[in-house]
C-alpha cells in the first residue's frame, strides 16, 4: 500500500498493486484507508485509487464555499484518467453514481454500495423514509444546534453495526475525524432528499449504460434497500444484491462477502480482466 501521493487539493491514497484500476470513494466521517480490507480481499485483482473528500482523512477542510457534492464530484472525475471500474459507499455511492452520469466515457462499471439517496424512498416507500427520519432527527437536531460532537456521536451509531466499538471506546483521534467530517452532511442534504441534481428527472438515468451493481446489508436501515431496489428499477444495466449479516458499513465489516460480489459482477458482465 502506497500512503503519499497528493493530487491537489484532495489527498489521494493508492491501494493494491492489481492490473484492474478502480476508482474508490469512501463514505461520510470516514477516510480513504477504509479501503484496505476490501483491497486485500480483491486478492491481487485491482490497483485503488482512492481520494480523500475535504473535510476528511489527510485532506484539507472544506472552508464552506461552493456546493460540497460538486467539488467532490469534480476531485474525484479529475482522478479518472482512463476508463475505470468505481465503487462508492454510501456518499461516496452518491458521487459515484453522479460521475456515471456525467462522465459515461470514463466509467466502466459501477459499484453502489448503500447510496444514501433518500429520494428514491420518497417516491418509492415515503412511510420507510419517515421511520428513517424519525431515527435521524436526533443528530439532525445537533446539527442544527452545532453540537458537532453530539451531532457525530448520533450519526455513527445509527449508521454503524451492533458489533461497532462505542463512541468512548474509540480512540480520540477517530473521534476527532468523525466531528471534523461531520458538517458536510448538511451541506448535502438537499441533493440525498430532495434530489436537487435532478437524477430522477425522466430520462436522466438512462444515460447510465455502463453496467452497475448496487449492495445492501441484509441489517442495515430498512430504507436502504428500498433505495437499492428503486435505484436497480430506474437504471437500465443494473443489478441488485445483498451482504448477509451486515449492516450499513459492509465494506469494512464484510470485506470478503463484499469482494466476492463485486469480482463475481466484474466476470459476469464481462469486464474481468
Amino acid at each position: 500500500m502506497n500512503d503519499g501521493t497528493v493530487t491537489s487539493p484532495v489527498f489521494v491514497r493508492t491501494l493494491g498493486q492489481g492490473a484492474r484500476k478502480v476508482l474508490a470513494l469512501h463514505c461520510t466521517i470516514a477516510h480513504s484507508g477504509v479501503w484496505a480490507g476490501l483491497t486485500s480481499a480483491l486478492d491481487g485483482q485491482a490497483t485503488l485509487t482512492a481520494p480523500d473528500m475535504l473535510s476528511h482523512g489527510y485532506s484539507p477542510d472544506w472552508d464552506g464555499q461552493g456546493d460540497f457534492f460538486d467539488l467532490t464530484t469534480g476531485f474525484s472525475a479529475d482522478l479518472l484518467t482512463e476508463p475505470m471500474d468505481v465503487i462508492g459507499h454510501s456518499f461516496g455511492a452518491m458521487v459515484a453514481l453522479r460521475l456515471a452520469l456525467e462522465y459515461p466515457d470514463r466509467v466502466r462499471s459501477a459499484v453502489l454500495i448503500e447510496p444514501v439517496f433518500f429520494a428514491v424512498a420518497a417516491l418509492d416507500a415515503p412511510d420507510v423514509l419517515a421511520r428513517h427520519d424519525q431515527e435521524a432527527q436526533p443528530y439532525a437536531d445537533a446539527l442544527v444546534a452545532g453540537d458537532m460532537q453530539l451531532a457525530a456521536r448520533l450519526f455513527n451509531r445509527m449508521w454503524s453495526a451492533d458489533v461497532s466499538p462505542r463512541w468512548t471506546e474509540m480512540q480520540e483521534k477517530t473521534r476527532a475525524a468523525m466531528i471534523r467530517g461531520v458538517p458536510v452532511v448538511p451541506a448535502v442534504k438537499e441533493a440525498v432528499f430532495d434530489d436537487q441534481k435532478g437524477f430522477l428527472k425522466p430520462g436522466v438515468l438512462d444515460r447510465t449504460t455502463m453496467p452497475i451493481l448496487i449492495l445492501s446489508g441484509t441489517k442495515s436501515n430498512p430504507v436502504m434497500p428500498v433505495i437499492g431496489q428503486g435505484l436497480q428499477n430506474r437504471l437500465p444495466n443494473a443489478s441488485y444484491d445483498v451482504v448477509e449479516g451486515a449492516g450499513h458499513m459492509l465494506p469494512i465489516s464484510h470485506p470478503a462477502a463484499t469482494a466476492k460480489l463485486v469480482q463475481n459482477f466484474w466476470e459476469t458482465t464481462g469486464l474481468s480482466e
